[in-house]
């Protein structure tokens, strides 16, 4: 290696945090958790017997690898920012306010959890402000920004996303049907077929997998794609990807029960075939993702080359 190349290289020395700063963030971490105990099993609890939310468990693990990875390229020198860290956790202390104003016996466990995992991930991040600095906290930005995918969705939410994907994908598998030449009525989320009637129900919805896609469109947005609004089009393009899967599952149960026999509403496909259709819907996935690596590497290339002489006629 070029000696000169080497010496522009920044000593790994200045690029660690001092260990008085890390000691200080490890027992203000430690002290975030035993104030949070209560919050943080029940959501353990949650998330282990709930589909929806069971990517809950691995966002952690996944956030403190990014932020592994980028431990040699965090900045050099980061003064701890205390006034930034203390609005962090004014919102927490707000959103804990709140959070004792709208609690109930009535009131779902998700709906409990909420509001107070917000407010743990948003005292981690008035930690980080006050023990590592604002440099270091936006060079990190991303991991911790990950850590909002720990909050569970209220119940309005989830309410709003079954309903969008139950219809949406009502209607693409209606496209389908009418492509294949399958005569049906339909009534929004009804279908009689020949011989059978079915229902997209709420949890037909798909909203687990497109949940689990886009969390996972983001993760790999950031590690393959540089541009922002690539990484921003391939998030939103799971929508649609969600959408077609989702009509190919309505689509394909349909045609089984016209075809062989009512009894394939009772099939494995219909009751365990999640994840195969999951698997699937991957291949399309992965295509767009290195058609857009491939279309940024390009354009990278052609900004880079050298302009070709301008011939001067003499």
């Amino acid at each position: 290696m070029d000696p000169l190349a080497m010496s522009a290289i920044p000593p790994m020395q200045n690029r660690i945090i001092p260990t008085d700063r890390l000691a200080l963030f490890a027992f203000s971490v430690c002290l975030l958790f035993a104030a949070f105990y209560q919050p943080l099993l029940s959501l353990v609890r949650f998330a282990s017997s709930n589909d929806l939310n069971s990517h809950i468990l691995l966002i952690p693990f996944v956030s403190a690898y990014l932020a592994w990875l980028n431990r040699n390229t965090l900045p050099s020198s980061s003064s701890p920012n205390r006034l930034l860290g203390l609005i962090a956790f004014a919102f927490s202390g707000a959103v804990l306010i709140c959070y004792r104003y709208v609690a109930n016996a009535d009131v779902a466990v998700n709906d409990q959890l909420t509001w107070q995992i917000l407010a743990f991930v948003g005292c981690v991040l008035g930690v980080c402000l006050m023990c590592m600095g604002r440099a270091t906290v936006k060079a990190l930005a991303f991991p911790l920004g990950l850590l909002l995918f720990t909050v569970p969705l209220p119940s309005s939410a989830v309410a709003v996303i079954e309903s969008f994907f139950q219809h949406t994908s009502a209607t693409a598998a209606a496209v389908m049907f009418k492509f294949a030449g399958t005569p049906f009525f339909r009534d929004q989320t009804y279908f009689q077929l020949p011989g059978i009637n079915l229902q997209v129900a709420p949890e037909c919805s798909g909203i687990r997998s497109s949940i689990a896609l886009f969390i996972t469109s983001i993760v790999a947005g950031k590690l393959f794609l540089n541009s922002p609004y690539l990484r921003i089009l391939f998030s939103l393009a799971v929508i649609p990807l969600s959408i077609f899967r989702n009509g190919v599952r309505i689509f394909t149960i349909g045609e089984l029960c016209v075809h062989v026999g009512p009894h394939m509403i009772d099939s494995p496909i219909h009751h365990r075939g999640g994840p195969l259709f999951f698997a699937f819907s991957l291949i399309p996935f992965a295509i767009l993702l290195l058609l857009l690596a491939k279309f940024e590497r390009n354009k990278r290339a052609v900004n880079a080359a050298p302009a070709e002489p301008i011939a001067h006629a003499h």
